[in-house]
């Protein structure tokens, strides 16, 4: 039965749905959406709650612990981590691929209801929550400058207009205003002069409170009219507290600015933020977990221009960094990768078949079946992204392979003399198992990519779907279009004309010259079986031995252009100091050719840190990121007391845990002081491996502590209550937010604390007065003693336990399998106490596992092959001969790998996956007509494979070439993206170069002795039983 005989005899409606297919392909690559990489996130969620003044310890025993074993309850939750430090704590939550982020919102949302009445009173308000990954980058950073408006105010507008807006764009994870804060009445009180008259700070506090209320009044109402009761119970202006009474002396009022400075200041003076060097204010935008990239940022450039509007005109709005610059920039790429590809592969066809006509139908059958797949993908809600289109890529040569083995065949029936339609019918038909056997075994190999678990299974998902697609239309299209067209456009075998007889017979010479020398060599090796034999077992010895040996990495790192820097100052460092650090590194680093754009910010929490986000120049305009943070890393050295790390943005990280490099490993224990006393030593080690760079850790407990010890029997003596104390300090020393004031578009606090200059000392804490419940001035000095010592920073847990996160990048030339197994040599010869352990995290155990499923993966891609092989061939010993073809491409692909010095990735894994699919092409071209000849001509097993390998040498080398000149644009065309491509280029280009010039030889000797060893079965099974040989 010849089901293409159908389509050959039906141009009419065969060219119809061909069209159709081509329509429904171009209309669904406009509606595709595009992305960097498949629209793959673990859902995540971020906790923050908030108690001003509050110590890192206090945060985490009162507020952390509280909300970890109330989350914790919540189902499919993998990981969860907390971080808390001065006066805030974070909880990240990090869920399952399969865990809905709605519904586990609404989980967390339940579980901190249940928690509420397990936190203190303290809190700034009630915890909130946010659907975003704090690990992910920016995808958008923009900046607020102005000449003549001050930061607070340019913070106001960025927090209480655009923030706000843009929070509710579709795809916002969280969007944070940094550089400065609120504006804010700031008291800044004269202790001294307090003292003097008497008046404690707390005395000060209450006055403030009870002189800005807003609280409900009431209403008065007769049987006519109705009057709302309002007063001016509200102070919003810094005149009108500064009017405040806060006490009386000798029967005269005390105001407030006669005992502090009161002006218009921000909530929290420790903030800075630098825009290329300028004072700014910038709106940081992070997705939420599965929103595309490009459509959040588009919607945000969108919105900005009406936005601009709302906010005073003095106020110049820049946008510093757009992660899609460099996304659509490597995408494009892709696309002239992919064009390239295609006319390479036309190429090839004309090259062998030496016909315009020939070479005209897989120049349409090729775009024909990608651009098919496009509607595919549109209806499965894929994207146009790296992965997608590098599939494609790779399908070009699959896809014209089909293509090739029908057309080949045709044009050996007219070559013969046969008229094209009846050398299509019998073409088609005869190449119609073949090119099932091809399409179903390729489509076999991406079987184990289906079933991968975890994020790299769900992003290789849509790679292997959308591969398998096109081969599926590949396999129609050869069936149907290519002997169709052949059929009408072929033309019958005629003599070359006189002036063309030259050049043909040089070509047809030259031909007939490389098959008889290959049917010379091919003699010989059949000759000496045993020396294939032998060179074939040594593939696989030398299969197995470099792929222990070569280096190993997950992704390879990206240059997106753009760097994150973390910058990591003493322990006991001041703001004022690190405000000074930061702005000499931000000169340093603008200075470097290579950078466009920097932004940077330090304060907050955390005052020995600053943060900058790197924009780079387009990658054409500078080195590459590598060298360049080599530069910048040798440049910023001479910046004493800081360590600067910084880290490509790369499109794939595990983890929810922010750190200064790219690859984690976590300490855990269950004794907080035993994790403090070793730490260090593993730090310092760690720091001593070579290969690895931006060495820095996540627990700072050597922050300088002025600790009060109370004499709780002098206070009780005096009537002070502890808590007082407690207050007093915070009012001094705490930034204390004492009261709120009601805008209409926001709400901004009224802050006190001591002047500036009496917080610089230690003997600050002698100035300090509190009034007794007798109404006594007591000083501070007479009811304790304070002592020098260290305190923590932050305070980290992970599930429960304290935990401290070693965080590192790694240099040039390195990869991370080295790394590990540098470090768990480190770690075992270290020898930790029972009650701490050590894991990698995030995107470094993604890579440890992925690495131990790496040869199961490749294992159950050959073992489906061989079952889909051995279906079709109702065989067990073929499928042998054709996987016989695997190791040579192993060899091949980890050599070109090595030599080319590119780490075997997962990218380069997937390229050794779709060489299983494109060598053992070769085999089943050669295979299936041999057996054809043994069967319809009676020939032996030798002269029917030698026949078979002569006749079928122009399909194997076109399909060949064709694979290989997809593979080529990969490996050697640079440019954005480039580090995802080349590996699979690599691989597939030295996978195939090498197979192919052992398989010619090795793959005939292999039929042969498998076949005397199928007759030697039969021989032994027919003398042991006798009456049931099979036929």
């Amino acid at each position: 039965m010849n089901l293409s005989a159908v389509f050959i005899r039906r141009p009419v409606g065969t060219t119809l749905l061909a069209l159709a297919v081509l329509l429904a392909g171009i209309i669904a690559f406009r509606l595709l959406p595009v992305a960097p990489l498949p629209q793959v996130d673990f859902p995540t969620i971020m906790v923050q709650a908030d108690m001003a003044g509050a110590s890192p310890d206090v945060m985490a025993a009162t507020v952390a612990t509280p909300l970890e074993r109330s989350l914790g309850r919540i189902s499919g939750i993998t990981q969860m981590t907390s971080s808390s430090s001065l006066g805030s704590t974070r909880v990240i939550l990090q869920f399952a691929l399969s865990k809905n982020i709605n519904t586990a919102a609404r989980e967390v949302q339940a579980a901190l209801n249940a928690a509420r009445t397990l936190l203190p009173t303290g809190l700034t308000g009630n915890p909130t929550y946010r659907k975003v990954n704090p690990a992910d980058a920016p995808i958008m950073i923009i900046s607020l400058t102005s000449a003549s408006l001050t930061r607070g105010q340019m913070y106001d507008a960025a927090s209480t207009l655009l923030g706000q807006k843009i929070s509710q764009l579709s795809g916002i994870g969280q969007v944070t205003v940094g550089g400065s804060a609120l504006p804010a009445v700031r008291v800044e009180l004269d202790v001294p002069q307090l003292n003097g008259m008497g008046v404690s700070l707390e005395q000060v506090r209450q006055a403030i409170v009870t002189a800005n209320v807003n609280a409900p009044k009431g209403v008065v109402e007769n049987n006519d009219k109705r009057w709302q009761i309002g007063t001016n119970d509200q102070l919003s202006t810094v005149e009108q507290y500064q009017r405040v009474i806060v006490a009386y002396k000798n029967g005269a009022p005390i105001p407030l600015n006669q005992v502090a400075s009161v002006y218009e200041g921000t909530q929290n003076a420790r903030n800075m933020g630098l825009s290329n060097g300028d004072p700014s204010v910038q709106i940081i935008v992070f997705r939420q977990p599965g929103a595309n990239i490009i459509d959040t940022v588009e919607g945000v450039k969108a919105a900005l221009p009406g936005l601009e509007t709302t906010i005073p005109a003095a106020i110049k709005v820049r946008i510093m960094s757009d992660r899609t610059v460099t996304i659509r920039a490597s995408l494009k790429e892709v696309e002239n990768t992919l064009f390239l590809s295609v006319l390479l592969v036309v190429g090839v066809v004309w090259l062998f078949l030496r016909d315009w006509r020939a070479t005209l139908i897989p120049s349409i059958a090729v775009p024909l079946s990608l651009i098919g797949t496009f509607a595919a993908m549109w209806l499965l809600d894929y994207s146009l992204d790296n992965l997608s289109l590098m599939a494609l890529i790779v399908a070009t040569g699959f896809v014209v392979d089909d293509a090739i083995v029908v057309l080949e065949n045709i044009m050996r029936h007219v070559e013969a003399g046969m008229r094209p339609m009846e050398a299509s019918l019998l073409g088609a038909r005869e190449m119609g198992f073949t090119v099932l056997s091809m399409s179903l075994s390729l489509v076999a190999v991406f079987i184990p990519v289906l079933f991968m678990g975890g994020i790299i299974g769900r992003l290789f998902h849509e790679f292997a779907v959308t591969l398998t697609i096109a081969i599926a239309i590949s396999l129609l299209v050869s069936l149907t279009v290519t002997p169709m067209l052949a059929s009408r456009w072929l033309r019958p075998h005629v003599p070359p004309a006189e002036g063309q007889a030259l050049r043909r017979s040089v070509l047809a010479r030259g031909w007939d010259a490389v098959v008889r020398g290959y049917a010379r060599s091919l003699d010989g090796a059949l000759a000496h079986p045993g020396l294939m034999l032998l060179v074939f077992f040594a593939t696989i010895a030398l299969n197995i031995y470099l792929y222990n040996i070569v280096p190993k990495g997950f992704f390879p790192t990206q240059d997106t252009g753009l760097l994150i820097a973390r910058v990591q100052a003493d322990q006991s460092v001041s703001f004022q100091d690190m405000s000074t650090k930061l702005t000499r590194i931000v000169a340093i680093v603008r200075k470097n050719p290579g950078v466009e754009n920097v932004v940077a910010f330090a304060g907050g929490s955390a005052s020995n840190s600053a943060s900058m986000y790197l924009t780079l120049k387009p990658d054409n305009q500078r080195a590459d990121v590598m060298t360049l943070m080599q530069q910048m890393r040798k440049s910023l050295s001479r910046v004493p007391g800081v360590q600067v790390s910084m880290f490509p943005v790369q499109d794939i990280r595990a983890g929810g845990r922010p750190s200064t490099g790219l690859y984690e490993y976590t300490l855990q224990a269950s004794d907080l002081d035993a994790l403090r006393l070793w730490e260090p030593k593993i730090l310092a080690a760690f720091r001593g491996i070579s290969g690895l760079s931006d060495v820095d850790t996540d627990q700072q407990s050597s922050g300088l502590q002025l600790k009060l010890v109370i004499d709780r029997d002098a206070a009780a003596r005096y009537g002070v209550p502890v808590s007082l104390i407690d207050q007093t300090l915070n009012d001094a020393f705490g930034q204390r937010l004492v009261s709120t004031i009601y805008a209409p578009l926001n709400q901004y606090r009224v802050v006190m604390e001591a002047a500036p200059q009496y917080q610089q000392q230690q003997s600050a804490l002698n100035d300090i007065y509190v009034i007794s419940a007798s109404g006594q001035r007591v000083p501070l000095s007479a009811l304790a003693h304070y002592e020098l010592g260290n305190t923590p920073l932050t305070v980290n847990h992970q599930g429960l336990f304290a935990a401290s996160t070693i965080s590192f990048n790694l240099d040039k030339g390195v990869s991370l399998s080295q790394a590990q197994a540098k470090i768990d040599q480190t770690m075992a010869e270290i020898g930790l106490p029972s009650e701490i352990h050590g894991g990698f995290q995030g995107t470094a155990q993604l890579f440890s596992d992925t690495l131990k499923n790496q040869p199961l993966y490749l294992m159950a891609a050959v073992l489906a092959i061989y079952i889909v092989l051995g279906v079709l061939y109702e065989s067990t010993i073929h499928p042998l001969t054709i996987l016989s073809t695997l190791p040579s491409a192993g060899v091949g692909a980890v050599l070109a790998l090595m030599l080319a010095g590119s780490e075997f990735s997962i990218i380069a894994l997937i390229g050794v996956f779709l060489l299983i699919g494109i060598v053992k092409k070769n085999a089943i071209l050669m295979i299936d007509f041999a057996l054809q000849a043994e069967r319809e001509q009676g020939l032996g097993a030798r002269e029917a494979i030698r026949l078979a390998a002569t006749m079928r040498l122009r399909p194997i080398l076109m399909t060949t070439l064709a694979a290989l000149f997809t593979a080529l644009p990969l490996a050697f065309i640079t440019g954005n993206g480039a580090e995802l491509r080349q590996p699979l280029g690599i691989s597939i280009a030295g996978g195939l170069i090498f197979s192919q010039l052992l398989t010619l030889y090795t793959t005939p000797v292999i039929y042969l002795e498998l076949d005397r060893l199928r007759l030697w079965s039969q021989r032994r099974w027919q003398r042991v039983f006798p009456r049931t040989l099979p036929t």
